[in-house]
């Protein structure tokens, strides 16, 4: 894992990978909060997992004080925050579930549990959208989490997390 960027630095660089996609039915102020709310889905899932807090605690407390606050010179206010609750309640609620859709992708002697905690955060939002959000498309779900990756990791990771995510895509949009 490399040195934790900075909010503002990972949101740039999210801004940069949005140029080069897009989500047809959403306007650019739109796609740039769904990107901020997935963000945040990982930024709390990896919070709930590390400190045992529960998913509506945590959804409150994002809601509450950091979607408005300022951090790092960053305010999260333009997160959906629709989809972000979705995102981290349907992780939650449908865990098992998500955890045995990324552990088929997974290479025969690799464990979920062995993994970074940002990582799996990362491979179960993308996992849980690509399951139950048909209206993302593929194409976009799988790069968002890509850049969220990079922002996060090596290049190494990121193609670990494309090539899982796009198993996943495989098994739950066949044909899409």
């Amino acid at each position: 894992m490399t040195e934790p960027a900075s909010l503002k630095s990972v949101l740039e660089q999210l801004a940069e990978a949005e140029k080069a996609r897009a989500e047809p039915q959403l306007n650019s102020r739109q796609r740039r909060a769904r990107t901020v709310a997935r963000l945040a889905a990982v930024q709390a899932l990896y919070q709930m997992e590390l400190a045992g807090e529960g998913v509506e605690t945590v959804i409150t407390e994002f809601s509450n004080h950091r979607f408005d606050a300022d951090i790092e010179g960053e305010a999260l206010a333009e997160a959906d925050e629709q989809w972000f609750a979705d995102v981290v309640r349907g992780v939650v609620g449908d865990q098992r579930a998500i955890d045995a859709m990324i552990t088929k992708r997974l290479a025969s002697n690799w464990r979920l549990e062995r993994l970074d905690a940002t990582l799996r955060a990362l491979l179960r939002s993308g996992a849980w959208e690509l399951a139950n959000k048909p209206d993302a498309p593929r194409e976009v779900v799988l790069n968002e989490y890509v850049e969220l990756a990079k922002a996060f990791f090596d290049d190494a990771e990121a193609k670990f997390v494309n090539a899982a995510l796009d198993g996943v895509a495989r098994d739950v949009r066949p044909g899409a």
